[in-house]
């Protein structure tokens, strides 16, 4: 139920509403099963606001903040949602037949089960979005993105594709690829293809205008799963030489992985780019020494690692040890590492038979599931 005072002060506008909330930032507004419809609530701040099982058909949503807001199972029917920021939102089971999402922000949102056929979501931000078994049939698609996405059991029959990024994405457990509409040609990574395993349907390489010498190699992958997980190395830069040789080790033994120094272009920002490479990556080398443990990037890395276990219920963490520090800490996350994981043990990394020892048994644990 809607907390009443909260549901009484929203009705008096919009701006007596906004003036409340930055006087009450402390306050979570709860306006849950909230009969809302056709209410003009433009420009509302409903930042992290609980408004699910709301019914907020026909209401005027333009300029609306609801970042991090709940809306699972609410009833967004034909609403307008263009430009409206929506990162880390929940949207679970929630009504959006016939929406319009057009430029709308979902960065990491939750959008499992939910309706969206028949949607606008042009030009719409769904990096690294779940949208595990929603409903996107006959949806607008056009130039927007999907990099990262989770697309298990997503229906995309009959949707209309147009310069669509589909990088890092696994699609072939996605619905509906072959009815796909393709208005012009869309960009698939290579990424996409290895997730996949190729198991691509050929007419929708087609249409998305990918050349048939390309196709002939994508279906070639069907049935050759990788044989190592792909891995980000997180690391303290004054265990840089270690960081490296191992990378160049690696590499060199098939194992697709990504660290900072090397990888990142100049002038990128380091922070969003290193989060987004263990989001796409499936697991974090956690690179342990009396330098990282006391690293507060690598303590982010391990957050987010440890985030993407969480939502993904598997295991992404992979630590390694270059000294006793680790073993003998006393709290925060490296006590909490060391008595839940398996560290492997690279103290001795400078001697060759050592090193080659451990290396290998990084290599065993780093071996793909069939």
């Amino acid at each position: 139920m809607a907390n009443q005072v909260h549901l009484d002060m929203l009705k008096q506008g919009v701006q007596v509403w906004n003036q409340w909330r930055e006087a009450h930032q402390d306050i979570q507004p709860h306006l849950r099963g909230a009969d809302l419809r056709e209410v003009v609530l433009r420009g509302a701040n409903l930042f992290r606001a609980d408004l699910s099982s709301a019914d907020l058909s026909s209401a005027d949503l333009r300029k609306i903040n609801l970042n991090d807001a709940n809306l699972s199972r609410a009833n967004l029917n034909g609403v307008n949602l263009n430009e409206v920021p929506l990162s880390q939102a929940d949207l679970r089971f929630t009504k959006l037949n016939r929406a319009k999402l057009r430029s709308v922000g979902l960065y990491e949102a939750n959008l499992r089960q939910a309706q969206l056929n028949n949607a606008d979501l042009s030009f719409a931000d769904f990096d690294f979005a779940d949208l595990s078994d929603a409903n996107l049939s006959s949806a607008r698609l056009l130039r927007t993105n999907l990099s990262g996405a989770n697309l298990n059991g997503t229906n995309l029959s009959q949707a209309h594709l147009l310069f669509t990024l589909l990088g890092g994405v696994d699609l072939h457990l996605a619905k509906g690829l072959d009815t796909i509409k393709h208005d012009g040609p869309s960009i698939i990574g290579i990424d996409t293809i290895l997730r996949s395993q190729g198991n691509i349907p050929e007419v929708f390489f087609k249409g998305a205008g990918v050349p048939d010498s390309f196709i002939s190699y994508a279906r070639s992958l069907i049935g050759r799963p990788l044989d190592y997980y792909t891995c980000f190395i997180s690391y303290s830069s004054q265990d840089e030489v270690f960081a490296k040789r191992l990378y160049a080790d690696l590499q060199n033994k098939g194992v697709r992985c990504w660290f900072a120094p090397e990888d990142l272009k100049i002038g990128a920002k380091l922070r969003p780019n290193i989060d987004e490479s263990i989001r796409l990556y499936d697991k974090l080398l956690l690179v342990l020494s009396e330098y990282s443990v006391s690293s507060q990037w690598v303590e982010q890395e391990v957050e987010t690692a440890l985030e993407k276990e969480r939502k993904e219920n598997r295991t992404v963490l992979f630590p390694i040890r270059l000294d006793r520090t680790v073993m003998d800490i006393e709290g925060g996350w490296p006590a909490l590492i060391r008595n839940t994981r398996n560290i492997g043990d690279f103290t001795r990394w400078k001697r060759h038979d050592a090193y080659q020892k451990a290396l290998d048994r990084l290599l065993r644990d780093l071996k793909a599931e069939a």
